[in-house]
């Protein structure tokens, strides 16, 4: 059979619609740092207390930053829609780019399990604000235990396996710069490394760190991310007959 033009010319998988992943990177990005921001601010550079800290600072921040408290989990509960719709678009994305290993699913469960644990976290925090619960200092700290765990180390373990579920994938399939993917993979380490926070109070500190790095890798993984993926068919050049072969058939 004779290849024609047609044959050559590059095939593009079909892009199925969906809103931009970089925008949506900045979108919740954007909102959970103005939850801190704004509610550091309000509460005049006082930030969010720590569970291990002292339970009358705890006490006492709560009881009078009240309003910050509730902006903050406004804010956060907000980021946490624009990130779901991120794991759902960045699945979909993947699976249109051919990728059909377990990756594509893991960053979905990931990006939804790290979106509803944030959301949790939010809902938490923003019933702090409310003055009928501060009159009880037990469910206070039981509060503010639950906001920790669920925004902390719930949150960010589950945006590692968001970011490995892009990463992976982009690495060997060659989606996106392998140093690019292979700081995915790292982030995505230390991310589920912070679940020793549960055992080991000092480990909070690889919170940060998974949480901003993270951040900052999905939204320029958004960008870098392509569309579509291009291939060529698998075309056999036409036999050929020499003139010997030409005279012994006739």
């Amino acid at each position: 059979m004779t290849a024609t033009p047609s044959d050559l010319a590059p095939v593009r998988r079909q892009n199925e619609a969906g809103p931009p992943l970089g925008i949506l990177g900045v979108v919740f990005t954007v909102l959970f740092l103005a939850g801190i921001v704004v509610s550091t601010v309000m509460a005049g550079g006082e930030t969010f207390p720590s569970p291990f800290g002292p339970s009358a600072g705890i006490l006492a921040y709560f009881r009078d930053h009240g309003d910050a408290v509730g902006v903050s989990g406004f804010l956060q509960f907000a980021a946490s829609v624009p990130m779901a719709i991120y794991a759902a678009t960045v699945s979909a994305r993947l699976r249109n780019l051919g990728i059909r290993a377990p990756g594509a699913t893991i960053g979905l469960t990931g990006g939804v399990l790290a979106s509803a644990m944030l959301a949790l976290s939010a809902l938490f925090g923003w019933t702090l604000s409310r003055p009928e619960v501060l009159a009880e200092p037990a469910v206070v700290h039981a509060l503010q235990d639950l906001a920790f765990a669920t925004g902390g180390t719930g949150h960010v373990v589950f945006l590692g396996l968001l970011v490995a579920g892009i990463a992976v994938p982009g690495w060997l399939a060659g989606l996106l710069p392998r140093p690019f993917a292979l700081a995915g993979l790292a982030i995505a380490l230390v991310a589920e490394l912070s679940t020793l926070t549960l055992l080991l109070p000092g480990a909070a500190v690889l919170l940060p760190i998974a949480r901003f790095t993270g951040l900052a890798w999905l939204v320029a993984a958004g960008f870098l991310l392509p569309r579509t993926r291009t291939r060529r068919t698998d075309v056999r050049p036409a036999p050929t007959t020499s003139p010997k072969e030409k005279d012994e058939t006739s």
